[in-house]
């Protein structure tokens, strides 16, 4: 038995005619009687009464129909839906992202994802630090990250979205918050807070090198793992920050962010995945997320 008896069945059950049936099939009559023979003969089951001015379902027929439809209707529903998958309009995917792009980046790429991709499954997973996030890449718990290279990894495959300036977020009542720009070694006598690990977060590793190129070394009071909870501390009194420029979109309370003069750096964000893992799904997601960087 194959598709097509179904097929043939389900056409002829519903014309309840062969040669209308036929004509919808577009095969001729003979052919089509014949495979119901060979069906009816197969099943051991009269499913049809044929006489020379009407055909008709016999009670098994008709329980046979009710089957038929739900496995044909199946059968297309999942061509329908892998055509779709291997389109890149379907299917599950898990976004990781770091700090400041969870704010000002990724609300636009989720927007976009809804009008462009309604039948995509989209998980987010925000405020993720660097090697979180190439580790969840590896281990399928990620399926595209936004991070901050270098994500030191052979296996990935990197793209380079924009470079963004780093600023200084200080305490509303600073001695410098007042100015609109300030130059790195003016913070040489303050607190910074900074994100956690050394080797653990590429925006630390920035910022101190930037800090003992301007002639100083940082002294770091506190370490956090999120930049919600950084530019809180900041807020708090509890020192100053460099955070990528799209950080201000954080509106924090008692933080002012000023731009860095001499001695400031910039942070390239990216897009990375785990290259074994490419799909249509993820270029769809990538043009969408360049788009995005761009508006």
């Amino acid at each position: 038995m194959e598709l097509r008896h179904l097929r043939y069945f389900r056409a002829v059950a519903e014309e309840l005619h062969f040669g209308r049936a036929a004509r919808r099939l577009h095969i001729a009559q003979p052919p089509l009687s014949q495979q119901i023979r060979q069906l009816e003969d197969e099943l051991g089951v009269a499913l049809l009464v044929r006489s020379t001015r009407r055909v008709e379902l016999t009670p098994a027929g008709e329980d046979y129909l009710r089957r038929v439809i739900e496995i044909l209707d199946g059968v297309d529903a999942a061509g329908r839906h892998a055509r779709r998958i291997a389109d890149g309009a379907s299917g599950h995917l898990t976004i990781g992202c770091v700090g400041s792009a969870t704010y000002s980046l990724l609300p636009r790429l989720v927007r976009s994802l809804r009008e462009e991709l309604p039948g995509v499954d989209v998980d987010l997973r925000g405020e993720m630090l660097v090697p979180a996030l190439v580790d969840g890449l590896r281990s399928g718990a990620l399926h595209f990250a936004v991070l901050r290279p270098p994500a030191d990894a052979a296996d990935l495959t990197v793209e380079v979205l924009r470079a963004e300036p780093l600023i200084v977020a200080v305490p509303e009542g600073h001695r410098l918050a007042e100015r609109g720009s300030v130059d790195l070694a003016e913070l040489a006598e303050d607190d910074f807070v900074v994100h956690a690990g050394q080797g653990r977060s590429v925006l630390n590793e920035l910022a101190v090198s930037l800090c003992v190129a301007a002639g100083f070394t940082p002294f770091i009071r506190h370490e956090v793992a999120e930049t919600s909870t950084l530019v809180t501390f900041v807020a708090a009194g509890l020192g100053v920050a460099l955070v990528p420029e799209p950080t201000a979109a954080l509106d924090i309370a008692g933080v002012r962010y000023l731009r860095l003069g001499h001695g400031g750096g910039q942070l390239d964000l990216a897009a990375a995945y785990l290259t074994s893992a490419h799909s249509p799904l993820i270029d769809r997601v990538l043009g969408l997320l360049r788009t995005a960087v761009g508006d």
